[in-house]
């Protein structure tokens, strides 16, 4: 007996039981695919039990129950992607949700640039004396247009 709750990399020739977490969201992202999963094990001679209940593929009310069961899973998924869709949506409708603020002010940007285009200087030594990464330099000269 084995106990997981994702099939993925999972190698089943020897397992003649496996135990699942109930949670089919977990298992697959939509029906099809949890379908797919459950026909590939029951190819390898495999049975699923989700909680206590012993799954048969075979047996036509075992592939009902496993449908519904891997439906409201996928309803929960959808439900909370949407939530979170809606709560984004609301968190950057009132300015909240503004994404990673850049490392260097606009004032530092425009400094870096100028400092940059005297060519006493070099990336690293920009990127020391400011304090970033190399990257970071590229960035914000890439962004203010700055060529070399």
């Amino acid at each position: 007996m084995l106990f997981i709750s994702s099939l993925y990399g999972l190698s089943c020739r020897f397992l003649p039981l496996l135990y699942l977490d109930p949670k089919l969201d977990r298992l697959a992202r939509s029906v099809p695919d949890a379908r797919n999963i459950a026909d590939s094990l029951l190819e390898r001679g495999v049975k699923l039990a989700l909680g206590n209940t012993i799954y048969d593929p075979s047996d036509p009310i075992g592939k009902m129950f496993f449908n519904v069961l891997a439906t409201f899973a996928e309803f929960e998924g959808d439900l909370i992607r949407l939530r979170t869709k809606e709560g984004m949506a609301i968190a950057r409708a009132k300015g909240k949700l503004r994404g990673k603020q850049p490392k260097l002010s606009d004032k530092q940007q425009k400094e870096l640039c100028r400092m940059h285009e005297t060519g006493q200087y070099s990336i690293s030594d920009l990127a020391e004396i400011f304090s970033v990464s190399r990257p970071t330099i590229y960035r914000t000269l890439s962004r203010n247009k700055v060529v070399r």
